[in-house]
């Protein structure tokens, strides 16, 4: 998969899935064994891009990376970018809940690549939360 991209040196950041049905992807059935995850193709679905040949991408905004990846990946199909969402955290949420999404990453376009959680993003799973009218709750 990878190796079929022009890019001789390409460093990404992504995780392998799986996805059930209506193209939803399902980490938790590979990290659980499930049986569907047996007769699945393996997609490398990909958040970011740290490096493209002998640039260093870090410490260019969130919204100049993804750009990038979406050009490299173009055409491949078990090399997905990440789906993006509406730009309303709100509406985000309502995409989650309809789709029945395993959750959502909001990431602030303006960031640069940094290792490990930072404040510029925020990761929400579905079952941890429910969307109300005052912001999010715990269940």
């Amino acid at each position: 998969m990878i190796a079929s991209l022009p890019e001789t040196t390409l460093i990404l950041d992504g995780e392998v899935t799986i996805f059930g049905e209506h193209l939803i992807s399902r980490f938790e059935w590979l990290r659980h064994g499930a049986r569907e995850s047996l007769s699945t193709p393996r997609i490398y679905m990909v958040f970011d891009v740290l490096q493209v040949g002998n640039q260093d991408l870090r410490c260019e905004p969130l919204q100049t990376r993804r750009k990038v990846l979406e050009g490299l990946l173009q055409g491949q199909r078990l090399l997905l970018p990440a789906r993006r969402l509406s730009g309303s955290g709100v509406e985000a949420w309502r995409e989650v809940e309809e789709r029945g999404y395993e959750g959502l990453v909001a990431k602030d376009e303006s960031s640069l690549y940094i290792g490990g959680r930072t404040l510029s993003w925020l990761k929400v799973k579905q079952a941890e939360h429910r969307l109300s009218d005052r912001g999010f709750q715990q269940h």
